[in-house]
């Protein structure tokens, strides 16, 4: 695959818009010049290409190989090699750039070569455990491909941490005492971290959950709780923040789960995503 631009993302809304609430997502695979076969969200890709001419400035972070001037914007370029600490220049060539755009941001991945996109079952999606997960891991999820080759898929929002530094939370006024609760669910260590740090400097309390599967479990876990104890469920949650794409469950067929049942008719959900093209606006809508 030499070049995918924007357009023919766009394209493909209408069929890719059938993936909300199939709990299914797409793949790009790519391979940074070893073995291992790492992937992304095709949502988040933007285009790909043969990497250009990268001009260096100084005092760049590791990784940051410097910026290119693209359809008239200046954008940083990845070296994704650098992060999965594969500094051997004779393996990985960054030959191909992946643009990638998500968070409202927009920046260039060098990666070896791009292999093909596939479509996953979001169950067939896991979560790594601990021997490979924690604060700085940068693998949000594995999967399996037919033959048992494993795909790492990438949390390329702690890649952009990592690179540039965490986005600081600014001063938020004490709030007033209101028992309130709150349960969100997202399978990115760095945004479950940013949640926490707002709902704390509000004073709200919550409930959390690292992937759409385990969030239901708990939701039920709660109403029936909540039942037994002679309770509003509403007196427990007061909303629901779910992130749109995670491993064994997906924010939309989560949603559609809690709208399903009518002990959860009075809790609002709230859905969000870094995913922020046109083409994913498109998917939203």
């Amino acid at each position: 695959m030499n070049t995918f631009a924007q357009d023919q993302l766009l394209q493909r809304v209408d069929a890719k818009t059938q993936l909300a609430g199939s709990n299914r997502m797409e793949v790009l695979l790519f391979s940074l010049g070893t073995r291992e076969t790492f992937g992304i969200n095709v949502f988040k890709v933007r285009e790909v290409t043969k990497t250009p001419v990268v001009t260096r400035t100084p005092n760049l972070p590791r990784g940051v190989k410097g910026v290119i001037s693209l359809r008239g914007q200046i954008i940083p370029v990845v070296d994704l090699a650098q992060f999965i600490n594969i500094d051997d220049p004779a393996v990985s060539s960054g030959a191909t750039m992946m643009v990638t755009e998500f968070s409202r941001r927009t920046q260039g991945f060098l990666v070896d070569e791009v292999d093909r996109i596939i479509r996953v079952e979001w169950d067939k999606i896991k979560a790594p455990d601990n021997v490979v997960s924690g604060a700085e891991t940068l693998v949000t999820a594995i999967t399996e491909l037919e033959g048992g080759r494993l795909v790492s898929i990438l949390d390329v929002e702690q890649i952009l941490v990592s690179a540039f530094g965490e986005v600081g939370i600014p001063d938020i006024p004490a709030a007033p005492a209101v028992e309130r609760s709150l349960f969100f669910a997202d399978d990115s260590t760095i945004a479950r971290k940013k949640i926490q740090e707002v709902l704390d400097k509000l004073g709200i309390s919550y409930h959390q959950a690292s992937n759409g599967h385990e969030a239901w479990t708990k939701l039920r876990g709660l109403a029936e709780h909540a039942s037994a104890s002679g309770r509003s469920l509403k007196e427990t949650i007061s909303v629901i923040l779910t992130d749109a794409e995670m491993p064994e469950m997906d924010g939309y067929v989560l949603t559609k789960q809690i709208k399903a049942d009518h002990r959860f008719r009075d809790i609002p959900v709230i859905m969000h995503s870094s995913l922020s093209s046109e083409a994913n606006k498109a998917m939203g809508k």
